[in-house]
């Protein structure tokens, strides 16, 4: 039995000016499933939005707090982060990546978002010709959004056929061989597919990024949270799989948002390797007019322009908070191991009712639960189930929106509660037998 009928769910899209629900965005996506939910008092189930649904890290607010009382919100804070920001990020790389990284190269930015539209612009600057960006889908939506508000253009591939050292290598080097390519973007674990790229992959990426002069923008937003291994323990392997182990063109987005639920505050990292740091660029320093340093420009000349720093409160809690994780006193892996336990079963109830898992592998393993999966049913396109899941009161995104090539749509579990599992249990033996 559905929930919501089209009548209902079209008066939704028309309050908040969606034009196409099946091909909607996250945001636009989560104001049509709120207004469900406020109008009627139905619960949906929200695997829209990516937002945290753990308790946000104590450690940091109470070293916000202390922050704030000893009068630092007086002072602008440095472009380039405050030194126990810098020195805590150089320390927490190197505990959880192996990866020695100075604190020169450890800039804070308002969340990763702003990270990487800086990026994007600095990265797309520095040499003429080479003025484009490359997605290893599926990825992010918003990193495209931001490539349109910047005019910048962009070539993208689906990941799926192209798994494994040899195969990914060839559709690289068909993909760089032109030579405009500034720089390659994907995220690991992946939002939407929960892929995990493998060491012989980021191997290739890494050796083909240094040999066609592309930076590797590495999207670490659910960082270690790859739990089929134990990544938990600092300066002890297995250590988490990065590009900077293979190429010295690396930008690593280091976000609080998901593995300290700190997303409120905004506050990320852009960890620029050391020797991409230093090189100079004449086409950066004809443009600002300064040095035409990579990392200088851009922290000065295009990341200040956009925020003028970071909230320095907040850049005391982040330092607080990947210090005490280096210590072990904070364990962010097995805090946010819910996440894997929720998917788990949301993943058995769909399979059950015949759904199946869109992105189900990785090279050498089954793809493992975690902040993300991707769901399929029968031959229906993505488009069409999610139109067609909001009228049994579940809410997701088309795969199609994240430069996937394949059918389903994206499901988060972070607003799932324990009451919701029966619910959604219910709502898909419904769907399943209406459907089947």
């Amino acid at each position: 039995m559905k929930i919501f009928n089209e009548e209902l769910i079209a008066e939704a899209c028309r309050a908040n000016s969606v034009k196409d629900l099946s091909s909607a965005t996250i945001g636009e996506t989560l104001l049509v499933a709120q207004y469900l939910q406020k109008s009627t008092g139905i619960p949906v189930i929200r695997m829209d939005q990516g937002s945290p649904g753990l308790p946000v890290n104590r450690y940091g607010v109470e070293e916000e707090k202390r922050a704030l009382d000893s009068g630092i919100g007086s002072q602008y804070p440095a472009a380039a982060g405050v030194p126990e920001l810098k020195d805590a990020a150089s320390r927490f790389i190197k505990a959880f990546l192996d990866v020695e990284l100075s604190p020169q190269g450890c800039v804070p930015v308002t969340g990763s978002v702003a990270g990487s539209f800086g990026s994007f612009i600095a990265c797309t600057q520095r040499t003429p010709g080479k003025d484009k960006v490359l997605f290893i889908d599926p990825g992010f939506p918003i990193q495209k959004s931001q490539l349109r508000v910047l005019g910048i253009g962009w070539k993208c591939f689906d990941i799926y056929p192209h798994r494994g050292a040899g195969n990914l290598r060839a559709k690289l080097e068909e993909e760089l061989s032109a030579g405009d390519v500034a720089a390659i973007v994907y995220s690991n674990p992946n939002n939407p597919a929960w892929i995990c790229l493998e060491e012989e992959e980021l191997k290739v990426i890494g050796e083909l990024a240094t040999r066609y002069d592309v930076i590797v923008m590495e999207d670490l937003a659910y960082f270690c949270m790859d739990y089929r291994k134990d990544l938990s323990q600092p300066f002890r392997a297995p250590f988490l799989p990065t590009v900077a182990k293979y190429t010295d063109n690396y930008i690593l987005l280091l976000s609080a948002s998901k593995i300290f639920s700190y997303a409120g505050q905004r506050i990320a990292l852009c960890c620029i390797g050391d020797k991409l740091f230093g090189r100079q660029y004449p086409a950066l320093a004809s443009r600002y007019h300064d040095a035409g340093v990579f990392g200088v420009t851009l922290t000065a000349s295009i990341l200040y322009m956009i925020t003028s720093g970071c909230t320095a409160t907040t850049q005391y809690a982040y330092a607080k908070m990947l210090d005490l994780s280096c210590d072990g006193v904070i364990n962010f892996v097995e805090d946010t191991r819910e996440y894997e336990r929720r998917a788990s079963r949301m993943k058995e109830i769909f399979c059950r009712h015949g759904f199946h898992i869109v992105y189900d592998r990785d090279v050498t393993q089954e793809v493992g639960d975690g902040f993300f999966f991707t769901l399929g049913y029968g031959d229906m396109t993505g488009e069409e189930l999610v139109v067609e899941l909001l009228k049994y009161g579940v809410s997701g995104i088309c795969l199609s929106t994240t430069g996937s090539g394949r059918k389903g749509i994206r499901a988060c579990v972070s607003r799932m509660s324990e009451e919701l599992f029966p619910v959604l249990d219910e709502r898909m033996a419904e769907f399943d037998k209406d459907h089947r």
